[in-house]
């Protein structure tokens, strides 16, 4: 018998909103958005202790879909949590470049980015045009975490703006780590 995973959506700054492809699939397929305490400025160690509470909340394995800061929230996490083992995999799509001086401004205390192995599979999918992370620094983040990268072609910050819609390829990644084994 096989246990489903939980997917977690983990939105970036600001949440996630009515066009964008987590809400969509949160209505969907019921994914269960991870709500953050500030949305606005947000702390480093209050995002990852609410992912822990949720982690632990979850019935069985869970498999994270992560944008934006919520890519650099799974790493910043897996790098102190002791229940990574709950996690059957992670699909990250445009991490933000927290390192980056405008960024690291405008959402202060996210840097450096944690560099870690990821102790879980997963999948990075980047645009090659994100104006929030460069198509080499995607690439590296994806090295440093020891994971899978897709190239998204252009394609923006893979957001509401960018037009996928309920995106069905992001679906198919996540369906395949969902199944993974490990």
């Amino acid at each position: 018998m096989t246990i489903s995973s939980r997917i977690l959506l983990l939105p970036g700054w600001q949440n996630s909103g009515p066009g964008h492809w987590q809400t969509r699939w949160e209505s969907a397929y019921g994914d269960h958005r991870v709500e953050q305490h500030e949305w606005m400025r947000p702390l480093r160690g209050d995002w990852s202790a609410r992912l822990e509470e949720e982690v632990l909340a979850a019935p069985g394995p869970v498999v994270f879909a992560a944008h934006s800061l919520g890519c650099i929230l799974v790493a910043a996490w897996a790098a102190h949590s002791r229940n990574t083992h709950r996690v059957r995999g992670a699909l990250l799509v445009a991490p933000g470049d927290l390192e980056r001086d405008d960024l690291r401004q405008l959402i202060p205390g996210w840097a450096p980015i944690v560099r870690q192995p990821l102790p879980f599979p997963a999948v990075l999918v980047a645009a090659n045009d994100d104006p929030y992370c460069d198509a080499a620094r995607s690439r590296q983040l994806a090295a440093d975490w020891g994971v899978r990268f897709v190239d998204a072609g252009p394609g923006g910050h893979l957001n509401a703006e960018s037009g996928l819609g309920d995106w069905p390829e992001g679906r198919k990644l996540l369906n395949e780590i969902s199944k993974d084994k490990h």
